[in-house]
C-alpha cells in the first residue's frame, strides 16, 4: 500500500503546513490510529489521523464547490479575520479555498477538503486556465493589450504571454496559467492602469454558470470528472 509521510498527509488535508505539522507532532499532539506519532511515520489513506484531538482523515466524503466569492470577503482560513471566506459560506463540512481571490476582487474560487487537488491545480507550471473579466480607469489600447499578452514585469520577474481580448473601451478579458499574487493589478499598474473591477469566471473547466454573489454549487459528475483529467498528469508535491 502507497505510504506518505505523516507531515504531508496532514498538509494534504489543509490543516496546516508541513513545518506547522512538524511541530504539532513534536509536541505530541498527532495521533494515527490512537496512538501518538513520531516525526518521519509513514502513513496510508486508510491510517485515522487525528490533530490536536480533531480527527482530519477518514472522516467526510470528498467535497468540490464552485463559489461565487462577493467583494469583501477574504480568501483565508482564518477564522479571526472577520470577512473569512469559511466563516461566509458556513459550510458543515471543513472546506478551504483553493488558491485567492484579493479582497476587492470577486468571482470563482473553489471549495474542497481535498489537499491533494489544491496542490496540482495550484502548481504554475501544470498551465492550468484561469479566466477573468477586468475594468479599468481608462481607455484601453491596442498596445495595452499587446503588453499585457507578451509579458509584464512584476515581482522580479515577467509574467508568462497569455491570452488577452478587448471587450470595449474600459473592459478586457484576460486567461492566465499563472498564480502570481495580484497579478492582474500588478499588470496594469505597470502599465498605467488602475483595476477598477476583476471577475473570475472560470478555473479549468469550472465555470460561474449561473451563480450569484455568496451563491456556491457542487461540481457536476462530469465536471469532476474532467477536472480528474485536467490533473492527472500534474505535477505532484514532494514525498
Amino acid at each position: 500500500m502507497e505510504t506518505t509521510r505523516l507531515n504531508k498527509a496532514i498538509s494534504e488535508t489543509g490543516y496546516c503546513s508541513r513545518r506547522v505539522a512538524d511541530r504539532l507532532i513534536e509536541e505530541g499532539k498527532v495521533e494515527v490510529n490512537g496512538e501518538v506519532a513520531g516525526l518521519g511515520l509513514q502513513v496510508s489513506k486508510s491510517d485515522i489521523i487525528f490533530v490536536e484531538g480533531i480527527q482530519i482523515t477518514n472522516k467526510v466524503k470528498p467535497v468540490y464547490l464552485a463559489f461565487y466569492k462577493p467583494v469583501g470577503i477574504t480568501s483565508t482560513t482564518d477564522l479571526s479575520i472577520k470577512s473569512n471566506i469559511i466563516g461566509f459560506i458556513n459550510y458543515p463540512e471543513r472546506i478551504f479555498p483553493v488558491g485567492r481571490l484579493d479582497k476587492p476582487s470577486e468571482g470563482l474560487i473553489i471549495m474542497t477538503n481535498d489537499g491533494d487537488i489544491v496542490n496540482k491545480i495550484l502548481r504554475s507550471k501544470n498551465n492550468h486556465e484561469k479566466e477573468y473579466i477586468v475594468t479599468v480607469n481608462k481607455k484601453i489600447t491596442l498596445d495595452f493589450i499587446d503588453k499585457m499578452g507578451n509579458g509584464v514585469p512584476v515581482l522580479d520577474t515577467v509574467t508568462k504571454k497569455c491570452q488577452v481580448n478587448m471587450i470595449d473601451d474600459y473592459t478586457f478579458n484576460i486567461i492566465l496559467t499563472q498564480g502570481l499574487n495580484r497579478q492582474i493589478r500588478r499588470m496594469c499598474d505597470y502599465l498605467g492602469y488602475e483595476v477598477k473591477t476583476l471577475k473570475r469566471l472560470r478555473i479549468m473547466n469550472i465555470k460561474l454558470n449561473n451563480l450569484k454573489p455568496g451563491q456556491f454549487r457542487h461540481f457536476s459528475k462530469e465536471e469532476l470528472e474532467k477536472v480528474m483529467q485536467h490533473i492527472e498528469d500534474s505535477c505532484k508535491t514532494d514525498t
